[in-house]
């Protein structure tokens, strides 16, 4: 869409209709709103001011850009957002030439930005890029090390910071505000220049040293000090709902030449009253009545998060050396309930699971007990914290991951599918997971007395499994045999996948076995060998990638015992990564849904035929 010709009035008009279109598609589909809606005259001001066809358009974790999808030829498309074959909710180059770079992890646009600068500058290209960060995300370390960087080299770039939720270093009454919106102007910029340029040259080194004290001086009662101290030059704050002084401020950016920070002020879910302000529920939402802002989420089984968080909460009220962390998805892990409640030893530490992980080892080593709660997607951005400072120790550590296994509508960024590969690896880490809200009590009645790292892993949503089977008392690496025919074929489920097993063992006609694994590390090698005594086709279930997954981990287990007459077929990923929409749909396109599944056995005639050599 170009609206570099359009006037100030119809700019206006454009971005009514932009939040319109928001409003009635996210209704709908669900996805990301008040981030949305209230970073619109940011977004449409960036493609006034600067050329999405050519100017790299970073988008810090990129849940905040379908403005910009809907002003890049996918206005008629956006109602597909989410769904499965539709749009992403994030960017995603391969959907369109207008998306630089995918994201869906936080704190990755600045050190985008900086390789893009330095790829322009090698190039020798007329090209400027921006990025497009929220205050949320100033809270990775990564951010400063890619600020730290850029304050050094001075690669000419915009940096937009979108200051909607926390203030960084909120503005100091009436003079700081009059003061922060003229430093906005480009008539401060060139006046500001030029006294510096005649005061260096002109004036002795007193009058300078004066000169730059005075500066400094105005820095201290404005909110850019930290950029400024960095090497930054900082503009702002500016209203990021007013369109006019939007585009004066980054036209006034665009000519510096030099990396420049331009801190915009906007409320979130700006022009909804539902969502207006801050309101965790807003952020992501499912489908709602847009009259009433009422979710037609219809309440059913309890949710894993909620079965972990009211446990969790249990155990804490039990032992006063149970304390946690999670970063910045308090509402969404249920650890909301245990700061609550506990507000000096349960925290949330903002967007660093680096540092959440670490902070966690140090008190176990002090004797306290730490459950570290987070997304399993995010996890991986702890990795190195997990072996350095939990696993070479051994401390006594649990690592609760929630949303493992597919996530359904948020896409390749967001599954869940690679702890167990990640961590299988990594000496003294022992892995378990529950099969329902039963066996979860029980597995953190457990995780209490555990000595070591103990990584939990437990889905998106409810359990498959509605507490069919009467759990047995958890010890280390011992699974269960849940159904016990004796019988030539045997389904070896772990964690909420052997609801899945449950399911497609109930639509065959056949006698098979069902097995709880329970540990995915260590193994039950004693029940595993029992059964193979018997037991000659193995299926795996497990909400994982098949590369490091179940299947290797038994497949090693059986050749390293010299068991070659049991054959495994794994319903685990295969090696891909993952599409956004509807869980069903996903799993019924990879080929893993129940039916798929049955119908697979089915055709394979294993269950009636004598197994013959062949590989599957």
């Amino acid at each position: 869409m170009d609206i570099k010709n359009k006037s100030l009035d119809e700019l206006k008009l454009l971005c009514e209709d932009i939040r319109k279109r928001i409003l009635d598609v996210v209704s709908h589909n669900g996805g990301h709103l008040s981030s949305n809606i209230g970073a619109v005259e940011l977004i449409v001001a960036m493609h006034y001011v600067f050329d999405a066809k050519k100017d790299p358009f970073i988008f810090d974790v990129s849940h905040q850009s379908y403005t910009h999808k809907l002003l890049t030829k996918r206005w008629d498309k956006f109602s597909t957002i989410r769904q499965f074959g539709g749009l992403s909710g994030y960017t995603k180059p391969s959907e369109s030439e207008f998306d630089y770079f995918i994201a869906g992890h936080s704190s990755t646009s600045i050190s985008l930005l900086v390789g893009a600068a330095k790829a322009i500058k090698l190039k020798n290209e007329d090209r400027l890029p921006v990025a497009l960060i929220g205050d949320g995300a100033m809270s990775a370390g990564m951010v400063y090390e890619a600020l730290n960087e850029l304050g050094d080299r001075k690669y000419p770039c915009v940096i937009i910071l979108n200051d909607n939720e926390m203030s960084i270093s909120k503005p100091i009454g009436a003079l700081s505000k009059y003061l922060s919106q003229k430093m906005a102007e480009p008539l401060y910029m060139n006046f500001r220049n030029f006294i510096k340029d005649f005061v260096s040259k002109n004036l002795p080194d007193s009058a300078s040293y004066l000169a730059k004290r005075f500066e400094e001086s105005l820095k201290l009662i404005t909110p850019g000090l930290l950029f400024e101290e960095l090497g930054l030059k900082y503009i702002g704050p500016v209203d990021g709902h007013n369109l006019e002084a939007l585009i004066k401020t980054l036209k006034t950016a665009k000519k510096l030449n030099k990396p420049v920070v331009v801190h915009a002020q906007t409320l979130k879910g700006k022009g909804y009253n539902y969502a207006e302000g801050f309101d965790a529920k807003w952020h992501g939402v499912s489908p709602f009545d847009l009259k009433s802002g009422k979710s037609f989420k219809k309440t059913g089984k309890k949710s894993a998060t909620a079965i972990y968080s009211l446990n969790l909460l249990n155990l804490a009220k039990k032992h006063d050396n149970i304390v946690g962390v999670t970063a910045a998805m308090p509402t969404g892990t249920g650890m909301d309930a245990l700061i609550e409640a506990f507000p000096e030893r349960f925290w949330d530490v903002a967007i660093a699971e680096q540092h959440a992980v670490t902070s966690m080892a140090a008190m176990a080593k002090e004797g306290f007990k730490p459950y570290i709660t987070i997304y399993s997607t995010f996890m991986q951005r702890a990795y190195d914290q997990v072996i350095h400072d939990c696993a070479i120790m051994n401390l006594n550590v649990v690592i609760a991951m929630d949303r493992a296994g597919i996530v359904g509508e948020d896409g390749e960024t967001h599954q869940g599918a690679f702890d167990i590969s990640f961590l299988n690896a990594i000496p003294n880490i022992t892995m378990i997971s529950p099969r329902d809200e039963v066996s979860f009590k029980e597995i953190l009645d457990y995780s209490y007395r555990h000595k070591g790292v103990l990584a939990i892993r437990y889905p998106r949503g409810s359990f498959i499994l509605d507490n069919e089977f009467k759990p047995c008392e958890i010890k280390l690496g011992k699974g269960e045999i849940l159904i016990d025919k004796k019988a030539n074929i045997s389904f070896l489920g772990y964690g909420n996948a052997v609801g899945k097993a449950y399911k497609v063992l109930k639509s065959l006609d056949d006698d098979i076995n069902l097995i709880d694994l329970i540990f995915a590390k260590p193994i039950d090698e004693e029940l595993l060998l029992d059964l193979a005594n018997y037991s000659k086709v193995w299926y795996i279930f497990s909400d994982s990638a098949k590369k490091g997954g179940l299947l290797e981990i038994i497949s090693a287990f059986l050749q390293e015992k010299e068991i070659f007459d049991v054959r495994i077929k794994s319903f685990e990923y295969d090696d891909v990564f993952i599409t956004h929409g509807n869980t069903n749909l996903v799993e019924d396109s990879l080929g893993i849904s129940v039916d798929k599944i049955k119908n697979f056995i089915q055709k394979d005639k294993i269950l009636h035929n004598k197994p013959n050599l062949k590989n599957f």
